[in-house]
């Protein structure tokens, strides 16, 4: 089940809800492309139809962001839980695992993806980490044949937003692989290069503001979220 915020699909599952669809796909060998959506992707969206198009064509739109979670809340809708990008990629990471799919992770700087390889196989003892390329592999058809070769289920891709979505739509059908989701700066926090907030602020939903406490020239861009709201709940889209 989905529902529409100013002009954008979001998805109404929980981590439960997703990871089951999910593994289901892979089990049917469907294709399944996964992207984080949050206020500030919905504002820019709404005045980009490439990029509200481009949100629009994934098949699951998770919730990223408190303000997604309160614009729902005020237009009287079910969305009711944070689904972060980097929690949506550990959950996948537990699940396969678990259930022995396979993973590939793709993007970030040279070295990056294989020190987040050495810790997701320290985090989840069993998991099959069956290959990486970092972003800064310019061979494209030596990329396909290392993903198509490691026979992976899941590939997270690392390249920052909007390029990794558009990788991922303009490869996937020629790729083995049958979950995508482009998962950011992750590489970097889950290999520890990059520090994520407290748990105590995950929690509360209050990311946004740890990080305005360390990156105080953030504050323009917080500063949006109650015209993202007001618009939100005013507007028929």
């Amino acid at each position: 089940m989905k529902e529409t915020i100013l002009g954008v699909d979001v998805c109404t599952d929980n981590y439960d809800s997703l990871i089951a669809k999910l593994l289901k796909k892979i089990d049917n060998r469907e294709k399944a492309f996964i992207v984080a959506i949050n206020p500030e992707k919905i504002m820019k969206a709404e005045e980009d139809e490439g990029l509200r198009n481009l949100l629009n064509s994934a098949d699951f739109q998770i919730p990223d962001g408190i303000g997604v979670i309160l614009a729902s809340k005020l237009k009287g809708g079910q969305i009711r839980e944070r689904v972060t990008g980097i929690d949506m990629m550990l959950k996948l990471c537990e699940a396969a695992a678990k259930h022995g799919k396979k993973v590939f992770l793709y993007g970030g700087k040279p070295g990056r993806a294989d020190q987040a390889k050495a810790k997701l196989e320290e985090m989840y003892p069993g998991i099959q980490i069956v290959g990486t390329v970092d972003g800064y592999q310019k061979d494209e058809q030596l990329v396909h044949q290392t993903i198509n070769e490691s026979q992976a289920d899941i590939i997270f891709v690392a390249m920052g937003s909007p390029r990794q979505e558009n990788w991922i739509i303009a490869n996937k059908e020629q790729l083995h692989p049958s979950v995508y989701q482009g998962v950011g700066g992750s590489f970097d926090v889950i290999s520890g290069n990059l520090e994520r907030a407290p748990e105590s602020f995950q929690k509360l939903g209050l990311e946004w503001f740890y990080r305005l406490l360390k990156e105080p020239w953030r504050i323009k861009r917080q500063a949006a979220l109650p015209k993202f709201l007001i618009k939100a709940v005013t507007s028929k889209k």
